[in-house]
């Protein structure tokens, strides 16, 4: 007989996840499907068209699942500096720790109990609303590559871009973490497209467009680099005294912005 008050984990067959949790305690996996983006109906992990209104779940290029990813981040170029700042600044909002050193290397088996994202974490994903699990392992994902261990992004970035199927509307930081995860998993065209629906809502945002170049780079779309490039180095001023939380220094990635600047300026005299 089912036990009404538990979910099992699609992924891994974990039975005991609470009812009302997102993830498994066990790997992470999402519990069910994005919400549907027409009527916001709840949908299974499988589901590609919703059971109440019959629309699309995902577009073709998904924001979602990544199957085996092949972890290439030379390509994607991201120095250690700004992977830092990314993840400190994640792990301060959440009332973390932010990292100094990058991490050792952690072999899967040795990653302590269920849910836990180190071998001394006591996270829960399952008790994490969707952003902050969302946020939680970009932040494993990128401490993990920055410190070399492609065996620990590789086993996290699946779990990582999945997770942000569970937001129902993503922001532009989102966008801009995302688009990051998909450039690590060698999906420039996702990654592009991710960024670039960003840049739809606000086309001078500075995270975008240095995500959006960078993706360029990746799909050997040059004019399409310096494109958004120039963009970036044109509205750096005024979009940096537009006030958005993103460029704070308090709750965004205010510390990261020159470095993206230098980037772009550097990429155009070449």
């Amino acid at each position: 007989m089912k036990n009404e008050s538990t979910v099992t984990c699609p992924a891994c067959r974990y039975p005991e996840n609470a009812v009302a949790a997102n993830y498994c305690a066990r790997c992470g996996a999402a519990l069910r499907g994005p919400p549907c983006p027409a009527c916001e109906s709840p949908s299974e992990v499988a589901d590609r068209f919703c059971t109440a209104c019959g629309g699309a779940l995902r577009s073709s290029a998904g924001r979602g699942a990544v199957a085996q990813p092949r972890v290439v981040w030379a390509v994607v170029g991201i120095g250690a500096a700004m992977i830092l700042v990314a993840v400190a600044l994640l792990l301060l909002r959440q009332g973390g720790s932010a990292p100094t050193v990058p991490p050792p290397a952690v072999q899967p088996e040795a990653m302590g109990a269920p849910g836990a994202l180190g071998p001394t974490s006591t996270v829960d994903l399952g008790s994490m609303t969707p952003r902050q699990a969302a946020d939680r392992l970009f932040a494993r994902v990128m401490t993990s590559l920055e410190s070399g261990d492609t065996a620990q992004a590789t086993l996290f970035l699946p779990m990582a871009i999945a997770s942000y199927d569970r937001i129902v509307a993503l922001s532009l930081d989102d966008r801009f973490h995302l688009s990051l995860l998909h450039a690590a998993a060698a999906d420039g065209a996702s990654a592009l497209a991710v960024a670039e629906a960003g840049l739809a809502v606000r086309p001078t945002h500075l995270l975008c467009l240095a995500a959006a170049a960078r993706a360029a780079l990746m799909v050997s779309d040059e004019a399409r680099a310096r494109g958004h490039y120039r963009t970036l180095v044109d509205a750096y001023a005024e979009e940096v005294a537009s006030g958005l939380p993103e460029y704070s220094s308090e709750t965004g990635h205010a510390d990261l912005l020159p470095v993206l600047l230098e980037e772009a300026r550097e990429h155009l005299g070449s």
